[in-house]
This record gives C-alpha cells, sequence and structure tokens, in this order.
C-alpha cells in the first residue's frame, strides 16, 4: 500500500481526495496536515467521515513523518504550498498540488491526465489543471488541432465549492440563491492557463473567458465555442472527439442532441462532453464535478497513473464527501 498524505487537508478538495483514497485498492490514507483545524477529528468538518478515526495533524506532521515512495496532496490555498512541496520533494515524496502555484513551473508536469499520459507517469512533480480548464479543455483540444479557430468563447458556471472553504460560504450561497453571477471579468488566472496549453497545441486563436458562480454545491458547466472561416460537417466534428478519448474510460462523448448533465457527473471523476453547429461555430458543451474531475478526482487519477495502475482504480463508487 502507498501512503498518500493530504497537506491543507480542511477543505472540499481534499475531502473529496481522502473519500477516494480510503477505498482505494492500492492507497492509504496518511497524514491529514492542516493548520486550521489541528487536532480536531476529520468528521467534525465532514459528518460523511463519522465512522472514521482520522484526525487532522499539526503544520509539519507530514515533513517529519514522510518516507521516499509515499505521495502527498498539496490541497491549501494558492501561493502557500510552495516550500511545502519542495521540502517534500527533497525528501523522496512524489507530490500532485492543486493549486495554481506550480502550473506554470518548468520543473512541474501539467496533471491533464488525458492529454499527458506519459509525462505524468514519469513525474516527481504533477501540477494539477484548475477545474475551468480542465472543463474547457477536454472539448478544446481535440477540436483546435483539426478545425482550427479564428475565435474562441468559454462561457463556464461552477458551484460554490470552487470558491474554497470559507467562513462566508453560507452567505454566498443564500446571496447567490436564484442569481446567476459573472466575475473576475478583468481576467481570471485561469485564462492564460488555458492560452498556454492551446498555444502547445498550435492554436493563437483569442480567447474570450467568462466565469459565472452559481447556486450549486458542485458541478462545473462549460459552454466553449469555437468560430470558424467555414462550416465544418458534425460527423467530423464528433469524430474527433470519439477518436480522442476512444480509451479514456472518465471521458464520455455524448450522441447528437444530448446534452452533458452535472447531476450525472458529480461525485465522480467524469466528464460528459457534447456538440453541435451553429453555423460555422462549433458548440461544445462540457459537464465535470469541480471538486472531482476538476481537482480531487484528476489527483487520484495521475497517481495512479504514476504509480502504473489502472486510471479507474479507486472510483468504483460514486460518493459526494461535500
Amino acid at each position: 500500500m502507498t501512503r498518500v498524505h493530504l497537506w491543507g487537508a480542511a477543505g472540499y478538495a481534499a475531502a473529496q481526495a481522502i473519500e477516494w483514497i480510503d477505498g482505494h485498492p492500492h492507497l492509504h490514507v496518511g497524514i491529514l496536515e492542516s493548520k486550521s483545524h489541528a487536532g480536531t477529528m476529520l468528521a467534525e468538518s465532514f459528518p460523511a467521515f463519522r465512522r472514521s478515526d482520522l484526525r487532522f495533524s499539526a503544520s509539519g506532521s507530514i515533513a517529519a513523518e514522510l518516507s521516499p515512495g509515499d505521495f502527498v496532496i498539496a490541497a491549501g490555498a494558492h501561493g502557500t504550498g510552495g516550500e511545502a512541496v519542495k521540502e517534500f520533494l527533497a525528501r523522496g515524496a512524489r507530490v500532485v498540488d492543486l493549486s495554481a502555484d506550480f502550473r506554470f513551473d518548468e520543473r512541474a508536469t501539467y496533471g491533464l491526465a488525458e492529454w499527458n499520459r506519459a509525462a505524468i507517469a514519469g513525474a516527481e512533480l504533477v501540477a494539477n489543471p484548475g477545474c475551468y480548464p480542465t472543463a474547457s479543455l477536454l472539448p478544446l483540444l481535440p477540436l483546435v488541432e483539426r478545425f482550427p479557430p479564428i475565435a474562441i468563447v468559454i462561457d463556464a458556471k461552477s458551484g460554490i465549492t470552487g470558491a474554497g472553504r470559507t467562513p462566508t460560504l453560507g452567505a454566498m450561497y443564500a446571496e447567490l440563491d436564484g442569481d446567476i453571477r459573472a466575475y473576475a471579468l478583468s481576467g481570471h488566472r485561469h485564462q492564460p492557463e488555458i492560452e498556454r496549453m492551446l498555444a502547445l497545441h498550435g492554436c493563437a486563436a483569442p480567447l474570450a473567458f467568462t466565469p459565472h458562480v452559481v447556486p450549486l454545491s458542485r458541478g462545473m458547466l462549460a459552454d466553449v465555442y469555437l468560430v470558424l472561416d467555414r462550416t465544418p460537417e458534425l460527423r467530423a466534428v464528433l469524430s474527433a472527439l470519439r477518436d480522442a478519448y476512444e480509451a479514456s474510460p472518465f471521458v464520455r462523448v455524448l450522441d447528437e442532441g444530448q446534452s452533458p448533465s452535472v447531476r450525472a457527473v458529480v461525485g465522480t471523476n467524469d466528464a460528459e462532453i457534447s456538440v453541435g453547429l451553429c453555423g460555422n461555430t462549433i458548440r461544445a458543451i462540457c459537464a465535470i464535478d469541480n471538486l472531482g474531475k476538476g481537482a480531487a478526482g484528476q489527483a487520484i487519477q495521475n497517481i495512479n497513473i504514476m504509480l502504473g495502475y489502472s486510471e479507474e482504480e479507486g472510483f468504483r463508487a460514486r460518493t459526494v464527501a461535500a
């Protein structure tokens, strides 16, 4: 069994990772390090773990007990984990980082699992993609290679757990009930991440990206529009997606006329994608769980790849930890 420690273990994504690790046939939950919750039971923060005796440990606990070959999922807030991650690596651990701290760092492997399997398999440090880039790039990457766009528009909506586990989240939900709120209109941190990956795949089309938060606990729906200089055949568009994900167990390309469902993917590591045409524009829609495929699920999928296991190991049950 491989020990997987959680650094910054009191957040929603960490809780979902713990749930999947606990049910994984080859992984074992290690130390749950949390500066803010040290000494408290996991169940005090997440009632789904009432049958568990897991407890949060104090800062420095992982580094003190780390052994070569252990894994660490770094799930702390953006900008907080750089030095800790470097220490974990120096002590022989392999790390999957959920924050934005290493996504542009050449020392890290970008963890978009379906598109970077070979590099992930041998990586010591994997920078997990953000939830918005995952939901956007999964439909985009197969299409920009076959149908070069002249412009791209992304209209994406996230459940409020995408904002992290904060004391104001309850008030935020009350304020959002009955509303849809666009935010970060002057620039979202995920846009450069999306643009970088598109550039690596030969696409330099201008991108308009608008994120929204909606009154859902979790889940994400991204509407992605590729504006072309000609009208493609829908059959060819569908073929591009199906060819790209034929060997990807977590990506479902839906039949013509079907629509992705957030409810169908919540609590899973799945992604559902549909495509349609509006004249010379391809409309692709992708549904994921922002805490699943957008965070903890993809982290576990990447650990499976790093250890040489089937990507589906540990995902047999549909679980909702938060």
